[in-house]
């Protein structure tokens, strides 16, 4: 598992290293089932091709987690999303490949609080499907009175 990112290393302009997700019919429908989000183009490519779509597709909530995953494999195990806001342009279709990257915007202390503010985009073959604002919250570097951490 990776170490927990210290504030005093992260830089505006950081890179957010990309996360590459196969988006299988197994996963697309094992999303829905986890989620219980049964609308009928998450699961039923009839359905979805009735709507103009070419089959099933992610939901907002698979692209919800896909970008916390992306920030927080980046940031390690302290990391705590604060704030998240998504806008959806086009749908990931089962059978695409989902890639989620992203940079850091800025970085501030807020009430005691290390934030981070990170741009990420989820794209697909087609190109960007999704964009995200993430903040995300570093916890505080403890250290023991000899120095070491």
């Amino acid at each position: 598992m990776r170490p927990a990112l210290r504030f005093a290393d992260v830089h505006s302009g950081d890179q957010i290293p990309a996360v590459v997700l196969p988006i299988t019919y197994t996963r697309v429908c094992q999303n829905a089932a986890a989620t219980l989000d049964w609308m009928p183009g998450h699961h039923d490519p009839r359905y979805a091709r009735a709507q103009g779509q070419e089959t099933i597709y992610l939901s907002t909530l698979f692209f919800t987690g896909f970008v916390d995953r992306c920030v927080t494999e980046w940031a390690g195990p302290g990391a705590f999303i604060r704030r998240r806001r998504i806008t959806m342009t086009t749908p990931i279709y089962a059978g695409e490949t989902a890639t989620a990257s992203g940079h850091v915007t800025g970085l501030r202390t807020k009430d005691g609080r290390r934030l981070v503010d990170a741009d990420v985009v989820v794209s697909s073959e087609r190109g960007p499907c999704v964009t995200a604002e993430v903040t995300i919250e570093l916890p505080h570097e403890h250290r023991n009175p000899g120095g070491a951490r």
